[in-house]
């Protein structure tokens, strides 16, 4: 990733882009680099324009002669594969819970309902943690996609062992990115995304450390070694 976090907005409402643009626009380590208002744009734009986090709305009309939403669920696994290093986060005033589901399950890193005004205001923030592997959901998208899940998290069920493969690598390797972790297990960056997003909600995390400091907190993995001292040792040998 490069020195600033790059973004790209996909939006069909010109004053939430110059919300955006006001709210990202003056920061040292965010840069929006490019706009569209047409599902048909995108995709030739991040060809031209190498993008960090994409900002996506789920109800953009396909191009100016295409009033029909763009098919955005198909379009997020797409995207990842094609750009395994660039992070989405969905923006949307629609709070349906098996949209929700749908689009955290095709890969994306959050989901912001937009009148949830804390997240906007805090949109920088949000940014930052999803371009660092983390994931975010506003509070009613949270509570929305994990009705019927129990609560406390047993350690003797809820991860399955691909999810507990997945977050062994993590373990293993803290600074791999998601194309490297992907490139391990021989599967598409996208999968790799959505084994992470469904672990974070079980575990009740918004990171990849968080939820590997969880399992090893439930038993899953052993505990971190500590180092051991031995007085008067200096490491050299006599």
């Amino acid at each position: 990733m490069s020195q600033k976090t790059r973004v790209t907005i996909l939006e069909n409402h010109q004053g939430i882009i110059d919300g955006y643009m006001f709210r990202l626009g003056n920061l040292s380590d965010i840069e929006i680099v490019a706009t569209a208002t047409y599902g048909e744009e995108l995709e030739p734009l991040l060809v031209q324009t190498p993008t960090d986090v994409l900002l996506l709305d789920v109800h953009v009309p396909t191009s100016p002669n295409n009033q029909n939403p763009y098919p955005i669920l198909h379009l997020i696994p797409k995207l990842l594969d094609n750009y395994p290093e660039m992070t989405i986060l969905v923006i949307s005033m629609h709070n349906q819970r098996k949209l929700i589901e749908a689009v955290m399950a095709s890969g994306a890193s959050g989901y912001i309902i937009k009148d949830d005004r804390s997240a906007i205001r805090d949109l920088a923030s949000v940014i930052r943690s999803v371009a660092e592997g983390g994931i975010y959901m506003s509070q009613y998208a949270y509570q929305q996609i994990t009705k019927g899940q129990s609560r406390p998290v047993s350690k003797d069920q809820t991860l399955s062992r691909r999810q507990v493969e997945v977050l062994s690598l993590c373990a293993a390797y803290p600074d791999a990115g998601t194309a490297e972790l992907a490139k391990k297990l021989s599967v598409a960056n996208s999968t790799i995304r959505n084994i992470l997003s469904q672990v974070y909600l079980k575990l009740d995390v918004r990171s990849r450390a968080a939820a590997v400091a969880k399992a090893r907190q439930l038993g899953w993995f052993p505990a971190e070694v500590q180092a051991v001292v031995i007085p008067g040792y200096t490491g050299e040998e006599n």
